[in-house]
């Protein structure tokens, strides 16, 4: 079974852990190599905002609990509405007294933290958002952050310069990314998915076993496929090059969370909507922020991070129609246990 992981950048260790039993960490570990006896850890730092005000205005929650996969802070609109203080004035004013950030190096263990009432919000890529609601989990999407992300096929240095060459070897990625599913759809493409070997890696792992030769390439981010290229491996590939093939990032919520807090999607999208116009009008400061948070130089963020993927509206038009195109895969290949309709998932704000 497939791992449906995601997440890039440096991880630090483990302060806190999630407990599921072993058939609830199968269900969201899917399509892994197997799932082993006993618990699932999820990583992750929390780290409290501190916001002076009342309780929440609706049944009284005062706890905001937002989890994120990446780094030491959130990236994106989220992470520069929460630098920029937006996040902390907003959600004053909506009565949270309190707001948790939760880091998690990749989406399934974000998604237990869901299901086991960790979190209200989660910030995630498609892929283990799509499974988790195929699996028919209560979320619902609340905006697409980025779209278009472009992930990267990178292969060993003096080895296959070619998708052909790769014929017979192992390839590596991030299982459940939306790099993963960039390899599957491009393996199916040049239809020699028969023909090698795709393992799980940690993206953190990537140029180590690159170096080592333990895997003839690697499908990778939009950060360290560049970041790789400038260190001398070459790219055979990425998804720029194929249409439908590229990522998109969003935001969920429980929907027992929304059940209590009806106003939070609209108020939530308008935070995020004014730190995504911010940081496109004060771009360098935000690359500088970006960089400093990935340890990525800043000319490999800039390349990485065009700002036009940058969403200043919750559903953006080309950024639904690739996340449509996304499920549809996950359905087609049977990684998403079922179909469901987007307009389906998606909050309607009032």
């Amino acid at each position: 079974m497939l791992s449906f992981k995601v997440g890039t950048g440096s991880i630090s260790k483990n302060k806190f852990t999630f407990r599921l039993s072993t058939s609830v960490a199968c269900v969201l570990l899917l399509l892994t190599t197997s799932c082993s006896q006993g618990e699932t850890k999820s990583a992750q730092s929390i780290e409290a905002v501190n916001v002076n005000n009342t309780v929440a205005l609706s049944n009284k929650i005062s706890t905001l609990r937002i989890g994120y996969v990446g780094n030491s802070e959130p990236t994106g609109p989220l992470g520069w509405a929460k630098k920029k203080g937006i996040l902390d004035r907003e959600l004053q004013k909506a009565g949270f007294k309190n707001i948790t950030f939760a880091r998690f190096p990749n989406g399934p263990d974000l998604n237990e933290a869901l299901v086991a009432g960790k979190l209200d919000v989660g910030s995630l890529g498609d892929t283990p958002a799509i499974v988790l609601r195929a699996r028919g989990q209560e979320t619902r999407l609340l905006r697409i952050t980025q779209f278009n992300t472009t992930a990267w096929l990178v292969a060993k240095k003096n080895g296959a310069r070619s998708l052909a060459e790769l014929k017979g070897q192992k390839i590596a990625t991030q299982k459940g990314s939306y790099m993963h599913r960039y390899l599957l759809g491009l393996l199916a493409e040049a239809k020699i998915a028969k023909d090698v070997k795709v393992v799980h890696l940690m993206t953190t792992e990537a140029k180590a076993a690159l170096e080592r030769g333990d895997v003839a390439a690697y499908a990778t981010s939009s950060e360290l496929g560049p970041f790789l290229k400038s260190q001398g491996f070459p790219v055979i590939d990425s998804s720029a090059n194929h249409k439908g093939l590229s990522g998109t990032s969003l935001v969920v919520a429980t929907e027992s969370f929304l059940a209590k807090q009806p106003d939070f999607p609209q108020r939530f999208n308008a935070i995020l909507t004014e730190a995504a116009k911010d940081l496109k009008a004060n771009s360098e400061e935000y690359y500088q922020y970006h960089a400093q948070i990935t340890k990525y130089p800043l000319n490999i963020i800039k390349i990485s991070l065009p700002l036009k993927q940058i969403s200043e509206e919750p559903l953006p038009t080309e950024g639904v129609k690739l996340l449509e195109g996304t499920k549809k895969f996950l359905v087609s290949q049977g990684l998403a246990k079922s179909d469901f309709k987007l307009t389906d998932w998606a909050v309607k704000e009032k």
